[in-house]
């Protein structure tokens, strides 16, 4: 599988689409009177360069945030808390509720099944004078992507933490990807009411797995089934949750016996603000104590410069401490304003541009996911600069065409609101709009927005339907790629066999019963498949001379040079390479090319097991052409064998995916885990106790994990749990490569037969 990069999948980065370089010649004003009118056509409202007061104020009270968390940190029910004391929502139901009803956020009838986020939802709620837009992200790493597109088009983050659990591997994912598209975070300790609740271990995990500098804003009062809410360091008072549902907030005198705890914690939160923050480490070295809103001041600009992150704790379940949390979010994430996002101008060599997130400048907006609905494709979009109005005309910048926007919806989970028009920085719903995920949309100008980074899929199973020449099995599977760019379908060239290809087991499970509930399409699937992938472990020379003599003029092409392997994660990019050091033109430059591709066709299938070739190095040395027989089939087919033969002689070896898996289990089963993960062949990395609870990390081929969930369920009760991520391509065991390579002509041979 030749990776699939979105090199520029970062948000000041760079994209470099083919697509729209070569964008059809009517959409470029020819004449200088064609572009005065295209210009008064799209721009009739001129670009004032000094933002509206109003527009500004606007911008002031408006926050972009996103919750992500670890899978079961809690996120989903932080988000129906906000959503009831903002009041979004009129009353409280739980994930897996016994009401039967289940969160606000998990609207898909199998994501309240089964208990977990599946897709992130996107509301938006008001708190004080602030208005917010909230994205409910999964904590699977499965739905990886549903993070991804949500972090994009974020200003900010609430990291939602277990206090027993505190840092897990969809944790550390989450982080890169919040450092990826550089989006601030606060951390919130949730389930602070929970049997070995440890706040000051999380803290500590997020300064050293996380690498983070991080400090307390809070001091818990009590722990565990005793925690009644917390005290707040700044400004000195302790905070209750009261009433029914705790929506009536008291503040009362820092208890006589957690003085001391607060004075400590207050020490600490300034000498961690003074390695960060210049003003208050002037303070710190004057040895004068900051004031309570120099501190906060201190902590917004630390937040928004990504270099700390203020700690806040909780207890969603028990309605404390989210009302508390909402006031962070107002005070210490940034305002559109304050986040610096960069557009590119294709007419102009792709310059990139800095975005104006004002309503008066020209209109640019990015599409970050879609979703089909009842009422066709929904489209949701983030506008950068200008506004978006119902009724006017849209330029989709990929297609050059021109797009009306009939209906503009905002989202609450999955039901709607119908508006008029849309400001810089807000995000909406459009219907009835062709595109991908990733497009920019514009009043005209061709700018573009850089594009959001997508990981490889990691595990395949091929899929059959019941049923044949169902029509739907079709239109399902063409939905779900255009919703979910890591979700992948091909057809097997040797089986004839469809084969989805996904982030996990849990991936496809999901999108194999959505084909079953949402379009009646009953799928029988088949032994899952391993993304498995050959390399070379030695330099391997080759001359090929190929020919072939027919009637009229005949094919002539000679190749000389060498192979080598190259570390293919030291060249992520680009994780094979072609050279061309031909001289004195004995192959004819025209040719080059497809000795390239005659490369390319080599590295599609490996000769052990027809699984992709990567990173390899092909150098092309010499060669020789014939002035009549030689063209370029015959050189692609030269450099094709003679790939093959050279990368038989380089000892080839099979790699295969290694995932790391983090197992959490009571002690008491922590044998029975450390041996079910030495019987799959896994290294144990690291093992960590906590109270009565033990967390193992350990690199296991992905192989091996199949039915691991139904093997840890078993030997440990039902009460321990794991997650696995992808972590990199291994060689495979010597016996583990020659049992494949038998699999594999075993396969050959009952085809041939």
């Amino acid at each position: 599988m030749m990776p699939l990069r979105l090199s520029a999948g970062f948000r000041n980065g760079a994209i470099r689409s083919a697509a729209m370089r070569s964008m059809p010649l009517a959409s470029k004003p020819s004449t200088p009177l064609t572009a005065m009118l295209l210009s008064k056509r799209w721009n009739s409202k001129a670009a004032s360069s000094e933002p509206e007061e109003a527009d500004v104020n606007r911008l002031d009270r408006l926050r972009n945030i996103g919750i992500s968390a670890h899978i079961d940190s809690g996120k989903t029910t932080v988000t129906e808390r906000i959503l009831y004391y903002t009041g979004r929502i009129k009353e409280i139901h739980e994930v897996r509720g016994k009401d039967n009803v289940g969160a606000t956020m998990d609207w898909m009838d199998l994501e309240r099944e089964k208990g977990i986020t599946i897709q992130s939802a996107a509301t938006y709620a008001q708190w004080g004078e602030t208005n917010l837009n909230i994205s409910d992200t999964p904590g699977h790493v499965d739905f990886t992507i549903e993070v991804e597109r949500a972090l994009r088009v974020l200003d900010g983050a609430v990291l939602v933490l277990c206090s027993v659990s505190g840092v897990q591997s969809q944790t550390i994912t989450v982080d890169r990807q919040m450092r990826r598209y550089n989006v601030p975070r606060i951390s919130f300790i949730n389930k602070m009411d929970r049997a070995g609740a440890n706040p000051k271990r999380i803290i500590e995990q997020i300064r050293t797995k996380l690498k983070m500098p991080a400090a307390a804003l809070q001091v818990p009062i009590g722990a565990e089934d005793a925690f009644e809410g917390v005290v707040d360091i700044l400004s000195n008072r302790a905070i209750y949750n009261r009433g029914t549902r705790g929506e009536d907030i008291v503040y009362e005198k820092v208890p006589e016996h957690l003085v001391e705890s607060v004075n400590a914690a207050r020490e600490e939160l300034v000498s961690v603000l003074a390695e960060v923050d210049d003003e208050i480490g002037e303070l710190f070295i004057e040895d004068k104590m900051p004031t309570v809103e120099q501190l906060h001041a201190a902590v917004r600009r630390a937040t928004i410069a990504r270099t700390f992150t203020p700690v806040l704790m909780g207890s969603a379940i028990k309605d404390k401490g989210i009302q508390t949390l909402l006031d962070a979010v107002v005070r210490y994430l940034p305002k559109p304003t304050e986040v610096k996002n960069t557009m590119l101008d294709i007419d102009n060599e792709e310059k990139e541009l800095a975005v104006v997130p004002y309503s008066n400048q020209p209109f640019v907006g990015l599409a970050f996911k879609l979703e089909e609905g009842k009422y066709g494709q929904l489209t949701y979009i983030r506008v950068y600069q200008g506004r978006l109005e119902k009724g006017q005309f849209a330029y989709h910048v990929k297609s050059g065409k021109k797009v009306k926007i009939s209906r503009l919806v905002r989202m609450h989970s999955n039901s709607m609101e119908d508006v008029n028009s849309v400001g810089a920085g807000e995000i909406c719903a459009l219907f009835g709009i062709d595109c991908a995920s990733g497009d920019t949309f514009t009043d005209g100008t061709r700018y573009s927005m850089s594009t959001m980074f997508v990981p490889e899929p990691v595990i395949s199973l091929s899929l059959t339907p019941k049923e044949k020449n169902s029509p739907n099995f079709s239109k399902a599977l063409n939905r779900f790629q255009k919703e979910d760019p890591t979700f992948r379908v091909h057809i097997d060239s040797e089986s004839k066999q469809t084969i989805i290809s996904g982030m996990g087991e849990l991936h496809l499970d999901i999108y194999v019963e959505r084909m079953r509930r949402e379009y009646n399409v009953d799928c029988v699937t088949g032994k899952p498949q391993v993304a498995f992938r050959e390399t070379s472990t030695r330099k391997s020379e080759f001359t090929y001379t190929h020919k072939k003599q027919t009637g009229g003029s005949g094919q002539f092409g000679r190749v000389i040079g060498y192979i080598e392997p190259i570390d293919a994660n030291d060249h992520a990019e680009l994780p094979h390479e072609f050279i061309n050091q031909v001289v004195g033109g004995n192959i004819p430059s025209q040719y080059i090319a497809a000795c390239e591709k005659g490369f390319m066709d080599g590295m599609r299938e490996g000769i052990m097991i027809g699984h992709p070739v990567v990173g390899m190095r092909m150098v092309l040395q010499d060669g020789a052409a014939h002035s009549v027989d030689s063209s370029e089939l015959a050189f692609r087919l030269a450099t094709f064998y003679a790939f093959r033969e050279a990368f038989r002689e380089s000892k080839p070896r099979i790699l295969e995916p290694v995932m790391t898996v983090e197992v959490s289990a009571p002690v008491e089963f922590q044998g029975n885990v450390l041996g079910s993960l030495n019987k799959r062949k896994g290294m144990i990395v690291d093992t960590e106790t906590q109270e009565d609870y033990c967390s193992i990390v350990a690199e296991v081929p992905l192989n091996n994990m199949f039915g691991y969930s139904t093997e840890l369920r078993s030997s440990t009760q039902g009460k321990g749990e794991f997650s696995m991520e992808y972590k990199c391509h291994s060689p495979v065991l010597p016996d583990v490569q020659e049992e494949l390579i038998k699999e594999h002509q075993k396969k050959l041979a009952e085809k041939n037969h």
